[in-house]
């Protein structure tokens, strides 16, 4: 039943930022989202404008509350979700040194290969729970502090692209437990700083914000900001957490044995845990969401952005139609891929187009199709593409397996939910019933119920069971899943025979881009 009153989540995502203005019951009113680039001109780099994120974040919160007519007396408060691993250097004026460093920026390589080598970077993994990789904010700083020095110099804090947002609005530099347990510089069981982290990046504990709880409450909303937004500054804000635990609650699956996967730009499979739970072979992430839920899983980096670089690279002709016809692009994409029998006749697609995270931890990891006869055409690429994305994620879930077992249930969300193709691809590929809430925006749904709970408007977290509403449920066809049972084998053996030439060819293609790119000006803003 409806009591009036509102809370909007709102998501920072690689690619966009989303706010949802929910109903107290769970119920969406209404919707906004705004889209801005991921700057890539080498594979290395994958940077955002930080000035214009938080533009998005404005204007996302002002669509939903221009779009509902609601008052701003109506909201409870504005809660938030936000992409892991961003780094950016401030000032002491709070002014960006550096663009956004994404979790998909690889130039941290270097470090990433020494302390991976190093004993300290598994004892570090294993106290922090983020695996030793160039996504981490640990190997971005120990890059920077070594080879930045001016930046390095200059630098006030170290901070992520969620705290750069309350730095605007609040005026106060604040990390959530869940945003810095993917650092890899938070001891997991003290909830602080761990010095040796510390140590090994270059940087003593001032560098970085005050930690607080995900529920932590900050009042006193700078009146501009309001104002744009359509909102009072009395309007309480609650930190949240990152995308992918609140991603979890917003699907349900927050009670151990019930798995969560979840593909947007990039994706992952993630599981909750009544304490912190590191993996011996480093193979998965632990990261916070309240002091007793704890989410371990396996992200990797290659999701939703392989469909869509299908759609620009292979699809303008497609794109023509999908235009002509009123459709999306990429609902006309999966029904071509739809006349394909699973297994695309033999066709594998290794979904490394930007480095991997699990299960490889490899940057220099390198997409592929494995198979090609002259009986494939376009619509076997573009199945195998959306297959190669499962499978990559499906032994990601065999990790996993080790520590919980095989899951009781898996629930899906993401930008793929919509594709009811996917939908069954994932049902087929795990052979295990895929349960889909009909909301996709799991991570909007996921802060705006941890708002509640902040507020003290909900005793549990358990409380979302009764706001998720309309679930889907596809059950796996067991003649698509032997198809499947017998190409994952070999998928896996294909990705461990390149292991070696992935180092190889990921240097001669930053040698050749290099060569190509124009020097940079003498000055220029946020030069990183």
């Amino acid at each position: 039943m409806s009591t009036g009153k509102f809370m909007i989540g709102v998501d920072m995502g690689t690619t966009s930022t989303k706010a949802v203005l929910f109903e107290e019951s769970g119920e969406i009113v209404s919707q906004g989202s705004v889209e801005y680039p991921l700057h890539t001109p080498v594979p290395a780099v994958a940077e955002q404008d930080p000035d214009q994120l938080f533009r998005a974040v404005i204007d996302s919160v002002r669509q939903v509350m221009d779009k509902s007519g609601k008052s701003t007396d109506d909201i409870l408060c504005v809660s938030f979700s936000a992409a892991m691993h961003s780094l950016l250097v401030v000032d002491k004026e709070g002014k960006p040194l550096t663009q956004c460093i994404t979790w998909a920026d690889n130039r941290s390589a270097k470090y990433w290969r020494q302390l991976k080598d190093d004993p300290k970077g598994h004892e570090i993994y294993m106290r922090t729970g983020t695996p030793i990789h160039p996504m981490s904010p640990l190997t971005k700083i120990m890059w920077i502090t070594h080879e930045k020095k001016d930046v390095a110099d200059a630098a006030h804090k170290y901070i992520s692209m969620k705290e750069y947002v309350f730095l605007k609005l609040f005026g106060e530099y604040v990390a959530d437990h869940s945003m810095a347990s993917a650092t890899g510089l938070l001891n997991l069981e003290k909830l602080d700083w761990d010095e040796e982290a510390l140590t090994v990046a270059g940087i003593t504990r001032d560098r970085l914000s005050k930690l607080v709880p995900t529920t932590q409450i900050m009042n006193g909303l700078h009146e501009t900001y309001a104002n744009e937004m359509g909102l009072s500054t009395s309007v309480p804000f609650v930190l949240g957490a990152s995308d992918g635990v609140l991603s979890n609650l917003g699907v349900g699956a927050i009670d151990p044995g019930v798995v969560a996967v979840t593909i947007g730009t990039s994706g992952a499979i993630r599981t909750v845990t009544e304490k912190p739970v590191t993996d011996p072979k480093g193979r998965f992430f632990c990261y916070a969401l309240t002091e007793d839920k704890w989410v371990i899983g396996g992200p990797v980096n290659n999701g939703g952005i392989i469909f869509r670089w299908i759609k620009d690279e292979f699809a303008a002709s497609e794109v023509e139609t999908a235009k002509r016809l009123g459709l999306s692009a990429y609902e006309v994409l999966t029904r071509i891929a739809e006349k394909v029998d699973p297994g695309a006749d033999g066709l594998l697609f290794h979904p490394y187009l930007s480095g991997e995270r699990a299960p490889l931890w490899n940057p220099d990891a390198r997409g592929s199709f494995f198979g090609l006869a002259l009986h494939h055409k376009k619509e076997h690429m573009i199945r195998a593409a959306l297959e190669g994305v499962l499978f990559n994620l499906y032994t990601v879930m065999l990790a996993i397996e080790e520590q919980i077992g095989v899951p009781q249930k898996i629930h899906a969300t993401g930008g793929f939910a919509r594709s009811e193709l996917w939908r069954q691809m994932m049902a087929d590929i795990f052979d295990q019933p895929v349960i889909v809430p009909e909301s996709i925006e799991s991570s909007c749904l996921g802060a705006a119920v941890l708002g509640l709970y902040a507020l003290k408007r909900i005793d549990t977290l358990d409380a979302v069971s009764s706001m998720i509403g309309t679930t889907y449920e596809h059950r796996p066809y067991k003649d698509h899943a032997a198809i499947y049972r017998e190409l994952l084998p070999i998928y896996i053996r294909i990705s461990r025979k390149f292991a070696e030439d992935y180092e190889d060819i990921s240097e001669f293609q930053q040698r050749m881009l290099e060569k190509r790119i124009p020097p940079e000006p003498e000055h220029h803003d946020h030069d990183l």
